[in-house]
């Protein structure tokens, strides 16, 4: 298995009880846990404002999670490149005639497991859909999708629900969304998207 800075010996003990200590004295927590599975996509939304870097660390450290992440295919070729590989990091060189996809899949059926962290929306700032990235890697290595529910309005992070995808695309899209529907993240004046407005856009670029 690899060793990255989420599963290294004593180090990620230490990050662990660090995390549950910081996430209690500012308020947030964390309410479910993580399903017992080897491979999944684990999305998280909504996204609006810098500080859901620091949380997410928080709860990935809070539930001794191994996660991985997507990074520009450069940054890992630079001298900080060993550094986000322990981090977790997984390239992605978008000069290869394979796409974005197609590389996660590769990585997941290389890996014995493989959690893979997404913001669907792909910004902190108003999107009107998500991009769909994280459904299709899911999708194509036949594996579960996770669901992060950010709740600024109560400081709790939602985890644990688990979507299978089916050929049924906008109907999946719609199934995911409505998890998050209503909710808005730590920077409330970020107005979260509604399900209608998102199934709207959806039918629009069909």
């Amino acid at each position: 298995m690899k060793t990255t800075i989420f599963n290294t010996p004593i180090l990620s003990t230490i990050y662990h009880h660090l995390a549950k200590f910081i996430m209690r004295l500012v308020g947030w927590r964390v309410e479910g846990k993580l399903p017992d599975l080897p491979k999944f996509v684990l999305i998280g939304a909504p996204h609006t404002s810098n500080w859901d870097f620091l949380l997410f660390l928080g709860v990935i450290f809070t539930l001794r999670a191994n996660v991985r992440f997507m990074g520009k295919a450069e940054i890992f070729r630079s001298p900080l490149g060993r550094f986000f590989y322990y981090c977790g990091g997984v390239p992605v060189d978008r000069k290869k005639s394979t796409g974005l996809v197609e590389q996660m899949v590769d990585a997941c059926k290389k890996s014995d497991t493989f959690i893979l962290t997404i913001a669907p929306e792909g910004t902190r700032h108003h999107v009107q859909e998500w991009k769909h990235g994280f459904y299709h890697i899911a999708k194509s290595a036949g594996i579960p999708i996770v669901m992060a529910v950010v709740d600024g309005k109560h400081k709790t992070v939602r985890i644990g629900q688990v979507f299978y995808p089916t050929e049924n695309m906008e109907a999946d899209m719609k199934t995911i969304k409505g998890v998050f529907e209503g909710v808005v993240g730590i920077n409330p004046r970020r107005k979260y998207i509604t399900l209608e407005t998102w199934h709207l856009n959806f039918a629009q670029n069909k």
